[in-house]
């Protein structure tokens, strides 16, 4: 088969904040104008304000992250809970940050991490690198942030996680329209990958579809 390798178009450190609008329920856009994002890896922690510059492409194209903060977590070594803790902290930064700047920030929160992820957000596998025991069945990521930021502004927050290779992968969906399939590899404290297949709906519309080993999952924003 013949394969054109090539760079993500945005940046590395950016890829998957703005993938994390691809995980975002089709309603946020009428109503909001940004999201919040996180991008948790076995060194770093990213927060993002991305702005969903939906007005201007309704694919996404133009999506931007605004305001990021980075807590390098693997010199610290902490705990879980601690690590938890942190997050909550830079996300209620970001949420006054919006505040201040006018932002009409969606009740929303995506969140890409390693390992294979399940439906009702806990992880499987593959989360050795996170610190402490994110594995355990007694540990949501999700269920733990919303008990720290119940609302965004007037609305109860609501907070999808997704494979972090999936998630940045999903930064491509906008420039990956012409083609029937098409993968991401990832290279950071971990290697990940993930396949994408364009599937056309009966009425034109594009609905994506992802794999990441043996976790499958659909990406349409619905």
């Amino acid at each position: 088969f013949k394969i054109d390798l090539q760079p993500i178009r945005h940046h590395p450190d950016e890829a998957g904040l703005v993938g994390a609008l691809h995980l975002a329920p089709s309603w946020i856009f009428e109503a909001h104008d940004s999201i919040l994002a996180v991008d948790i890896g076995g060194t770093n922690i990213r927060c993002g304000l991305v702005e969903t510059s939906w007005k201007k492409a309704k694919d996404l194209s133009k999506a931007k992250v605004v305001k990021s903060e980075l807590w390098r977590h693997a010199d610290d070594e902490p705990t879980r809970e601690g690590a938890v803790k942190r997050l909550t902290k830079m996300l209620k930064g970001l949420i006054t940050e919006a505040e201040k700047e006018g932002f009409k920030l969606a009740p929303f929160v995506g969140i890409a991490c390693p390992g294979v992820i399940n439906a009702d957000g806990s992880i499987e596998k593959g989360a050795q690198n996170l610190p402490g025991n994110w594995e355990s069945s007694k540990f949501n990521l999700p269920a733990s942030l919303i008990e720290g930021i119940p609302v965004i502004g007037e609305h109860d927050t609501a907070i999808l996680m997704h494979n972090d290779g999936v998630v940045q992968g999903l930064s491509e969906v906008p420039f990956m329209q012409d083609v029937e399939r098409w993968g991401v590899l990832t290279i950071g404290t971990g290697l990940g990958n993930a396949r994408f297949t364009n599937r056309r709906k009966d009425n034109g519309k594009d609905r994506d579809s992802t794999e990441n080993g043996k976790k499958k999952g659909k990406a349409d924003k619905e």
